[in-house]
């Protein structure tokens, strides 16, 4: 089953600009891991109407895969997933600490990748743009250390302070590596990131998100908010911008949101920057359930996915 269940325009772009809709999908081995095909997989990417779509763990987890070491295995979904859509493909296969197992489709072609292979140019009629798309370490995960959760040997703790320093040790030189990768994108159209940050967005912790009980403090989170001082748009808040009306969770559709050994979340995110850029439209892409605007059953992650509409 396939099933839009809204979709939000904010305006309209000027005339004769591009729209490119860019969507952000951990795939969770594109069903592998469940010993699946990828066949709901592929549902999912045209039923968002994705025009690029960074995904996120295209191989599968180890056995066993424990929160200090999990290494992804095996072959790599996306040749077959870009085979099966009629598109383009680029394996991220370098090893560095922004990557685990992804790779950028395209309906559009691609070019040569970036130094630490975290970003192509596509080629959307004529205009180049690029998509940057990374998967961030999850330990220590700042969300169960701050819950008391358990989740490999980081202590727990309590104050937003220590959530950004415990945040900007785990994932920072990565984003460094993003930062570098992205002089190459000077002079783009626009420039994409996606991807799995596993760090919550800097505009959904926040007082009233406190007081309305999804989190346990406000915590203005260091990656996103380093890509917004750089200029990037966080997509969905810019079409959703409450996060107590549209938390929009990404993690996870696979458990009870009133359980007390998980936390809903979301981490998964498409950011835009770019001279004239607007965001159209923004949404999240799951189960049959009230987190998702576009539902797509059966649904096969154990993430949600997020697909935003942009013109430039």
């Amino acid at each position: 089953m396939i099933r839009i269940a809204c979709v939000v325009v904010c305006c309209a772009g000027p005339v004769g600009a591009e729209t490119l809709r860019v969507m952000s999908y951990n795939t969770w081995g594109g069903g592998a891991n469940e010993g699946k095909g990828i066949e709901e997989t592929v549902a999912a990417i045209k039923a968002a109407r994705a025009d690029v779509v960074g995904l996120q763990e295209t191989r599968l987890e180890s056995e066993p895969c424990t929160a200090e070491n999990c290494p992804a295995v095996g072959e790599s979904v996306a040749p077959a997933l870009a085979k099966a859509l009629g598109w383009y493909v680029h394996d991220q296969t370098a090893e560095n600490g922004a990557l685990w197992a992804n790779a950028i489709l395209s309906r559009y072609p691609m070019g040569a990748a970036s130094p630490n292979d975290l970003g192509v140019p596509v080629d959307v009629n004529g205009k180049t743009v690029w998509l940057f798309n990374i998967h961030l370490d999850d330990e220590p995960y700042q969300p169960y250390q701050l819950l008391g959760i358990e989740y490999g040997p980081a202590p727990f703790i309590s104050t937003e302070a220590e959530a950004i320093r415990f945040a900007t040790e785990t994932r920072g030189s990565a984003l460094g590596l993003l930062l570098a990768d992205m002089e190459k994108a000077e002079g783009a159209a626009a420039v994409f990131v996606t991807g799995d940050f596993n760090e919550p967005s800097i505009h959904d912790w926040t007082p009233e998100a406190v007081a309305a009980g999804q989190h346990p403090v406000a915590v203005k989170w260091p990656t996103t908010g380093r890509l917004v001082a750089e200029g990037f748009i966080d997509a969905y808040r810019a079409v959703h911008p409450d996060p107590v009306a549209k938390p929009a969770y990404t993690w996870t559709p696979r458990y009870d949101e009133a359980a007390t050994d998980d936390h809903p979340d979301r981490i998964d995110f498409v950011l835009v920057r770019g001279q004239g850029v607007t965001v159209t439209d923004a949404a999240i892409v799951g189960e049959d359930g009230p987190r998702s605007d576009i539902v797509v059953m059966p649904w096969p992650s154990d993430h949600r996915a997020v697909v935003a509409e942009i013109t430039f």
